[in-house]
């Protein structure tokens, strides 16, 4: 059942997590995976205008998730 989940999407994985709560192998699948993507690390901003585009590209980041 494993290889099932390693050809899903993380979207699909997710979906399907959120729908089989008790699945522990879906959980530990979406766990390694989300564990396994490296971080984006942003610079404090610098300028009154980098607060305001902060919060654009914490959505671009998330939509990229």
């Amino acid at each position: 059942m494993t290889s099932k989940f390693n050809n899903m999407s993380r979207q699909e994985l997710r979906t399907y997590m959120l729908e089989n709560r008790e699945d522990e192998e879906a959980f530990q699948v979406y766990l390694d995976r989300v564990m396994a993507q490296p971080g984006e690390i942003y610079p404090a901003p610098k300028t009154i205008e980098d607060v305001h585009n902060f919060p654009k590209a914490l959505d671009k980041n998330n939509d990229n998730q």
